[in-house]
């Protein structure tokens, strides 16, 4: 029985920390691969806000070349705390239901930060993958007040 349960345990401990290997510091990322600040790169500014009861980035659209290097000037010019998150529409959900059990948690990735209330950080990305992807605030509320946008990899 004892066997069971040290089995059992040692098996949750694995599957948690797996997990929070693929939410956090996985070297794989399904919108391309961190950039390389001695490389050219597209400044693309982005600014966060809220306001009448929506949330929004703006610019919320953004077309790339495959291969292409963007350095993201991100500015949060709102009240509220946000980030961005850059992954498939499909993580970003499901990492958003992880954000719901802990909404405190921070973000200092390479595809994603946490901004305080007037806060600018700087983020290099090279997108070696073609197809659509979602950057997103995650913070619980957010995506759903419309904190998200688009890039389209071509």
């Amino acid at each position: 029985m004892r066997t069971i349960l040290k089995g059992a345990l040692a098996g949750l401990l694995a599957f948690g920390f797996a997990h929070a290997a693929l939410a956090h510091g996985s070297k794989t990322y399904s919108a391309g691969e961190p950039g390389n600040p001695k490389q050219k790169a597209r400044i693309v500014e982005i600014t966060m806000n809220e306001g009448d009861g929506t949330m929004s980035y703006a610019p919320d659209k953004l077309d790339v070349k495959r291969g292409e290097q963007i350095k993201f000037v991100l500015k949060n010019a709102g009240a509220l705390k946000h980030e961005f998150m850059l992954a498939t529409v499909k993580e970003n959900a499901e990492h958003g239901k992880v954000m719901e059990k802990f909404p405190n948690m921070e973000h200092d990735d390479p595809n994603g930060k946490s901004l305080e209330p007037g806060q600018n950080v700087q983020m290099i990305w090279k997108f070696s993958k073609r197809g659509t992807f979602e950057f997103a605030c995650l913070i619980p509320g957010h995506h759903q007040a419309g904190m998200h946008g688009t890039v389209v990899v071509k």
